[in-house]
């Protein structure tokens, strides 16, 4: 097998060749004759005469290859105490039938299927059977409040949501329906139908002529008649997942069938050295898009077993859980966040719990999400003693940019990088003026156009936003929002994002979107929310007021945090905010976020020339500082 450095340099210098290579081992309907089509830059589409079916690679060619008795799924739930393990023969008929249920619903090519739902099978089955219809999933997070799950569903409009009577967290049950129902209040595009599955926790109340039991409408008396595999072309899309924008309005990210096959087949080859049979667990959500990667469309794509974990990695019931999983399960490679080791790590200092378990099956760590911190890096890598893999990728990209390549070649790892660029992107550092910047010497993160494979095309129906978002800034490049710098070996090393988009334990949050919900509070003048270091999460948003004249302060923080869990939901995790006398801006009105973040990171923050009122920074330092 070539090393890195020529699989790179050929993606670089020949993308036609090498993605054609890699699109080999897709199993296509229609072969691709045209591999890139750069007719219309910025806008390239891979494999535009290409036709396949993404379900049918992910589960029907492994059956009708003889892997019908091969586990699939495992579905492993601590906060319920149950297990259960999914051969392909079976999860491609439970995919069949639920795909002929979606179409007794008027579900069909193109349409779209809001799925609202904890960390179940049903959830990748409906995921799976829409990529059968050839319809559109857009998974939204069950921990979303109504009001950010009304804006997806308007944006997406489906004909049917899937959803579930409620999610199961370690000291609670969440209630889905009533949360649905909200939502589907506030729309301006109600959908026909919803199917929800009745948990035993929990079972709730449907409303008739809408609402559809999941159990019911797959049993063999309804008619839930097993349906085939529609192809469809390469670029049609397989989903839209939303992420926040700095504007507050989600961007629904568009993911083709055609080039989002061939990537991640590679990676899991190349990127995780995973074989068909093997383990591959993504401790992740479904409703990110690690889960819809390495969770359901990679390993399955592959031919390997994928691990689907109800639970968390401390408090179910203790710090060894992620280990007892790996251990039972018989795990190669583990692909989580590093607020999960971090949380872990802080309850086991000692590692105690890693001894307690046969771990000889894993090994790799693969970690992603936000910046590996080397502390974090050394004691992961100390207690297991196997490789600690970071790696760097985006929802927009689906799939990694810069990692360590271990199906290829193990490179040397340097603690806070995530290696090296991988095939396919060709990634720059520039400065202000769009020249790239020498080694070492940091500056925006850009990756040359066109991206690889697996990549968004584009904006669910937002062209014009998707060119404003990420392709205006530097004519020809992509724009990652991240900076960074490369060394003299070429290793990546990513400091953080250079807009007001924080990342809470791997979740990207709009700023914007918290000070929106902050402003609605009648005693509220104007506000500011920045991410500040969080030694579990990576990041947390910090919030800081001002209240209104005569406005009573008593309580007042406690009210925005209930205001923002109620609004945007528990992932946010909004917990610090302030009362201050005024906000630090410029002359001409602009909050100056960035310098106040410098300050709470305990930079030597240099005062801007254009600031209104220098002595309102001066004011705020202690509180910032504290």
């Amino acid at each position: 097998m070539p090393g890195y450095r020529d699989l790179f340099d050929t993606s670089i210098s020949d993308p036609t060749s090498f993605w054609a290579d890699a699109a080999r081992a897709v199993t296509w309907t229609r072969a691709p004759n045209r591999i890139l089509d750069d007719g219309n830059p910025p806008f390239y589409r891979w494999f535009p005469d290409a036709e396949l079916n993404t379900c049918a690679n992910a589960l029907d060619r492994h059956v009708e290859g003889g892997r019908g008795e091969q586990a699939a799924l495992i579905y492993d739930s601590a906060v319920t105490d149950t297990k259960r393990t999914y051969t392909y023969a079976e999860l491609l008929d439970q995919t069949a039938r639920f795909a002929g249920a979606l179409r007794g619903l008027g579900v069909g090519k193109g349409d779209r299927v809001v799925i609202y739902m904890p960390m179940i099978p049903e959830a990748v089955i409906a995921m799976l059977a829409c990529a059968r219809l050839g319809a559109v999933h857009s998974v939204v997070f069950g921990g979303f409040a109504p009001h950010e799950l009304a804006v997806r569903i308007d944006d997406v409009k489906p004909t049917v949501i899937v959803s579930a009577s409620c999610g199961i967290e370690p000291s609670r049950t969440v209630e889905y329906k009533p949360m649905l129902d909200a939502a589907i209040g506030m729309t301006e595009h109600p959908p026909a139908h919803c199917v929800l599955v009745q948990r035993d926790r929990h079972r709730c109340e449907l409303i008739e002529g809408r609402d559809l039991d999941w159990a019911e409408l797959m049993a063999p008396k309804n008619g839930a008649e097993p349906v085939d595999p529609v192809p469809v072309a390469a670029t049609d899309p397989l989903y839209v997942l939303y992420t926040s924008g700095t504007t507050g309005k989600p961007k629904g990210i568009v993911r083709d069938n055609g080039g989002h096959a061939v990537a991640l087949l590679w990676s899991m080859r190349h990127i995780y050295d995973i074989a068909p049979g093997e383990v591959f667990w993504a401790a992740s959500d479904v409703g990110w898009v690690v889960g819809h990667s390495y969770i359901v469309y990679a390993p399955l794509l592959l031919g390997a077993t994928t691990v689907l974990y109800e639970g968390k990695p401390v408090g179910t019931p203790d710090p060894g859980a992620f280990w007892r999983v790996a251990a039972e399960h018989g795990v190669k490679a583990l692909f989580t966040a590093p607020t999960a080791i971090r949380a872990i790590r802080k309850e086991d200092p000692e590692g105690r719990y890693v001894g307690d378990y046969d771990l000889s099956a894993l090994k790799y760590l693969f970690l992603a999400g936000e910046r590996l911190d080397p502390d974090t890096y050394h004691w992961a890598s100390d207690k297991l003693g196997i490789p600690v893999i970071d790696h760097w990728w985006q929802t927009e990209t689906g799939w990694a940019i810069a990692a360590n390549p271990m199906g290829t070649e193990q490179l040397p790892i340097k603690a806070g990088s995530p290696t090296v660029p991988m095939p396919g992107y060709e990634v720059h550092i520039l400065d202000e003026h769009g020249h790239d910047c020498g080694p070492g010497k940091e500056g925006a993160i850009a990756i040359k156009l066109p991206l690889p494979p697996g990549t968004l095309p584009t904006l669910w129906n937002a062209e014009d936003r998707y060119r404003v978002s990420y392709l205006t800034e530097y004519p020809g490049y992509y724009l990652t929002g991240d900076g960074g710098n490369l060394d003299d070996d070429g290793y990546l090393f990513v400091m953080g994002r250079i807009d007001d988009v924080i990342n809470v334990a791997g979740h990207r949050l709009s700023t914007g979107a918290i000070e929106e919900v902050l402003a609605t509070h009648p005693a509220v003048a104007e506000c500011a929310v920045i991410g500040v270091a969080d030694e579990i999460k990576g990041q947390a948003p910090r919030g800081l007021v001002v209240v209104k004249s005569g406005a009573s302060t008593d309580g007042l923080a406690e009210e925005l945090v209930k205001l923002v869990r109620d609004e945007i939901g528990a992932v946010a995790a909004f917990k610090l905010v302030d009362v201050v006398p005024a906000l630090p801006k410029t002359r001409s009105g602009k909050i100056l976020r960035k310098t106040m973040r410098g300050i709470a990171a305990g930079r030597d923050e240099p005062v801007p020339s254009t600031i209104e009122d220098p002595s309102v920074l001066d004011a705020l330092g202690p509180i910032l500082r504290s």
